[in-house]
């Protein structure tokens, strides 16, 4: 099922409308939909690279548009239905604590989650579900998924189809890798 939903998403980059399905793609990759809109806008860009930045933007908005959905839905399904399941086993207080340390640190998870293969979604309804501060959390998904989409349509740009297979199958790595040097310094500058 995964397959066929990566060759529909792929599918649409030929379409005349590609730009809206990938406003739409990026929008519910934010909250619900497994496939990352990298798909179709790596597929857009090699089509058409004079159209990389739009396309960069289009999804970048769209992405955090979808992400503000991600937030209510956490929001809105947390107070319907995990508080009266951690009230029930007595954890609230547990929660209470976790959503004190997620705040404290929220900036930073969005961050990361907005680069990194992590599923965007699962940082964005637990923002919402913590109760993460919006104008932080509409910034950091901001910062992490411009960043995300426009490295990948600079280098599209830039070198084209021959940098796609390398996009695909390491860019997560290559983020994720950034991302710990990243935490490791601030780390280290702390500690030292």
């Amino acid at each position: 099922m995964l397959r066929s939903l990566y060759d529909w998403t792929l599918s649409l980059a030929a379409n005349r409308h590609a730009l809206w399905a990938l406003a739409f793609v990026s929008f519910i990759e934010s909250s619900v939909f497994p496939i990352p809109p990298d798909v179709l806008m790596i597929a857009m860009i090699v089509a058409t690279p004079s159209r990389a930045f739009l396309i960069a933007t289009v999804a970048t908005l769209s992405s955090v548009a979808g992400g503000l959905a991600g937030y209510w839905i956490g929001y809105g399904a947390f107070e319907t239905i995990g508080r009266p399941v951690l009230e029930f086993y007595g954890k609230e207080a547990y929660f209470a604590e976790f959503t004190q340390r997620y705040n404290e640190w929220g900036a930073w998870a969005v961050l990361i989650g907005g680069v990194t293969p992590f599923p965007y979604k699962v940082i964005t309804i637990l923002s919402g579900a913590t109760g993460l501060s919006i104008p932080v959390f509409i910034v950091s998904s901001f910062i992490a998924r411009a960043l995300r989409f426009f490295i990948v349509a600079a280098l599209l740009w830039k070198y084209g189809a021959p940098i796609r297979d390398f996009i695909e199958k390491r860019l997560g790595l290559l983020f994720t890798i950034f991302i710990a040097l990243l935490i490791g310094g601030f780390v280290a500058v702390r500690y030292i």
